[in-house]
């Protein structure tokens, strides 16, 4: 178990509440998790079940971003594991490093971006996406030329799904780390140290 928010003493904050517990309207929100392409109640929505029409509503969200976006799956999970290092995340990273190196990302470049390095190697479209994903992050906005170039790459409505894309696993990145929700690694599989490294 890798412990999220790299705060002591470490605690997680909002636990999996027992099923006899829940509302009518977290089991409605549960079941539209089961239902869906997740299949299970976990990670962010773990914490977020304790508003579940919040809930339900980012589950929407991320549920087109993550799988029915104009991005390319390489592209989605590289950004998502950018994320992830950014904010300190270790469930997303989990889940997505590995995703990420499924979907063709190269795992030196996903293993750079863990150590906190220059990601590499990387297809030109994963660099711009990469780049525009950190410039986004660190400075709030993208400057003129990295715009200009993630729209001549990928058009306008890839420039705004990759936006969102980011700001929805940031936002369900801090919710995790606020609840101490734990990431679990497979066997061999390693997490994200706190920065400075």
């Amino acid at each position: 178990m890798f412990e999220q928010g790299h705060t002591r003493p470490w605690a997680e904050r909002l636990p999996m509440p027992a099923a006899d517990t829940l509302s009518e309207a977290q089991r409605k929100a549960a079941q539209t998790l089961l239902d869906g392409p997740r299949k299970g109640v976990f990670g962010p929505f773990i914490p977020l079940l304790q508003s579940p029409v919040l809930m339900d509503r980012i589950g929407s969200l991320g549920e087109y971003l993550r799988f029915d976006s104009q991005l390319d799956a390489r592209v989605r999970e590289l950004v998502t594991c950018a994320v992830a290092r950014e904010v300190g995340n270790q469930f997303e990273w989990l889940l997505h490093s590995q995703a990420a190196v499924n979907a063709g990302v190269s795992p030196e470049a996903i293993e750079a971006l863990r150590l906190g390095r220059r990601a590499a190697p990387l297809a030109d479209d994963e660099q711009l996406a990469l780049d525009f994903a950190l410039e986004l992050q660190r400075h709030h906005g993208v400057s003129e030329p990295t715009y200009a170039a993630a729209e001549a790459r990928f058009g306008k409505q890839a420039v705004v799904e990759l936006s969102a894309l980011v700001g929805y696993f940031v936002m369900v990145c801090w919710v995790m780390n606020v609840a101490h929700t734990p990431g679990k690694a497979a066997e061999g599989q390693p997490g994200l140290d706190a920065f400075p490294l």
